[in-house]
């Protein structure tokens, strides 16, 4: 990517930290983007530093709420069958520059369209260059879209092969970031496509300014953003900050304002610290173990269910979520609507998994668990999680090695259907709807992709796809209930964990709020005098 300014993080920091004030706020984030296109990704590091920051969808998400309202559209109709949605675009909204690029007119319909038609259509020249759109892929996008049609140049309609109950939240989420045409067919021209994904260009609060690679990303105010009186910041700083300790000495420091991921260790003293706010929230999370149940012998469903017997939950919630996460039985957190509290979770019981495994012939089996190398919501020491598990494995005879990758890498290798072993992964809700969790993680068109798992079983799938066409949110619940019952029995995952969501923030910072959809925020929030 290229760098435009270079600092060494302790003087950045130094030289972010002292022109604070009330001008630039500092972010100690945990992890390094991916990259700045956000239909590219699936994790919420790269979100938070791309299409909460840079750019707008078409509908957005109150913050800290899920409820969706108007984005680049101010308004829009759908059509009695459920088939067709039309947008009206917001006039006046203005794209960013950089020294590559300035735009020639404001936002327009060719804009949505470029944006969802290159997810889509394969002859679209920046198809390709994504690799894999994996968010579009998993939520079937490529079946349900059959047409997007330009109404005018305000207005855009897209046109659905069935109804789709969750689609206008769908829309509210990072995949959907509307991108500017022209800067992608400049860049085209250019011969510099990966621009798109390096110098970001967006309608959002911030205007990208310059990343220097694991250490510092610069933002700077959109003057002339849409909404008015927004950002309440002249500056954005991300501070790349990955162990949870520093981050916690650089917030103590002042150095930056907020942090994400405290050890839970820590929460305690950073309650009693006057000179800490710590904020919190019930997390609309999971996390979970995925096995690969493509490669034997966790293809049989008999062989997971011992395995998940064998992992004693409750001393992972004590001893890596220090006691602020519950132990997990369904693939959906607790809050959420259609949640099936009749479900049983698999028992700890290692006597029973080893008989389990004798009776499948299961013997002298050798696996690798797979742990993240950076913290999350829904797993702050996915390490220590591993290590724990490593340890109930082989009072079963299991033997495991465990492994790790740097994050970008962590996250393409796992989706590979011929991954080894089981991956310790999670996922915070993107829009408040269960769909968001059961096809997304668990569908068959996810396979390759956010599907962990690898796992593809017809009854699952077909209750989950009818669901999404179904009116009612009674009538979808209890479809989504059914198919909890089926996860459970197949057991594609283990079950770990849903936790609660800390944030410590310094008393000067105004108006953070908590997301419940994990998304760290910054267009409202402003620093006191």
């Amino acid at each position: 990517m290229k760098i435009r300014h270079i600092l060494a993080p302790g003087i950045a920091l130094a030289l972010f930290a002292g022109t604070a004030g009330a001008q630039t706020l500092v972010y100690c984030s945990e992890g390094s983007p991916e990259g700045f296109d956000p239909a590219l990704y699936t994790a919420g590091t790269t979100f938070d530093a791309s299409s909460h920051t840079v750019y707008n969808q078409l509908v957005e998400f109150v913050t800290g709420t899920t409820e969706v309202v108007p984005g680049l559209a101010e308004s829009w109709e759908v059509s009695e069958d459920g088939t067709s949605y039309t947008f009206t675009l917001r006039p006046g909204v203005q794209f960013h520059s950089n020294d590559q690029f300035t735009p020639t007119r404001e936002l327009n319909a060719d804009d949505v369209i470029f944006t969802f038609e290159r997810q889509m259509d394969a002859e679209n020249p920046y198809h390709e260059y994504a690799g894999s759109w994996e968010y579009f892929n998993s939520m079937s996008m490529p079946d349900l879209i059959e047409t997007i049609e330009k109404v005018d140049d305000m207005t855009v309609r897209f046109n659905l092969s069935r109804p789709e109950a969750p689609f206008i939240a769908n829309l509210a989420m990072d995949f959907a970031s509307i991108m500017s045409k022209e800067y992608a067919d400049a860049m085209v021209e250019a011969g510099t496509p990966e621009a798109l994904n390096q110098r970001p260009i967006g309608t959002g609060p911030f205007q990208f300014v310059d990343y220097q690679t694991d250490a510092v990303i610069r933002y700077a105010a959109n003057e002339n953003y849409w909404e008015e009186g927004l950002p309440k910041v002249e500056n954005l700083v991300f501070a790349i900050t990955p162990d949870a300790s520093v981050r916690y000495q650089r917030l103590q420091a002042g150095e930056c304002h907020v942090m994400p991921y405290p050890n839970p260790a820590d929460v305690a003293a950073m309650q009693e610290n006057p000179d800490i706010e710590v904020l919190e929230q019930e997390g609309l999370n999971v996390g979970y173990l995925a096995y690969n149940t493509q490669m034997e012998p966790f293809d049989n469903p008999r062989v997971r269910q011992a395995l998940n017997m064998a992992i004693d939950k409750q001393a992972i919630i004590d001893v890596v979520f220090q006691g602020s996460g519950q132990i997990a039985k369904n693939p959906i957190p607790p809050t959420m609507w259609s949640y099936n509290e009749a479900v049983e979770d698999d028992p700890y019981d290692p006597e029973q998994a080893r008989q389990i495994l004798e009776e499948e012939g299961v013997t002298d089996l050798a696996m690798n668990i797979w742990a993240m190398p950076v913290q999350r919501p829904y797993n702050p020491n996915a390490r220590r999680m591993a290590e724990l598990i490593q340890e109930d494995f082989s009072e079963i005879g299991v033997d495991v090695d465990i492994v790790s990758y740097e994050w970008g890498e962590y996250l393409e290798r796992s989706s590979d259907v011929d991954r080894d072993g089981a991956v310790l992964l999670g996922w915070t809700g993107d829009n408040g709807d269960p769909d968001n969790f059961l096809a997304v993680l668990l569908s068959c068109d996810a396979v390759g992709g956010a599907n962990r798992a690898q796992w593809c079983h017809e009854p699952f799938d077909e209750l989950v796809m009818e669901a999404k066409t179904l009116p009612t949110q009674e009538e979808r619940a209890a479809l989504y209930e059914e198919a909890q019952v089926v996860f459970k029995e197949q057991a594609p995952w283990a079950t770990i964990a849903h936790s609660v969501v800390f944030m410590p923030v310094r008393p000067e910072v105004e108006g953070y709020k908590v997301h419940p959809l994990g998304g760290h925020i910054f267009d409202e929030v402003s620093l006191s005098q």
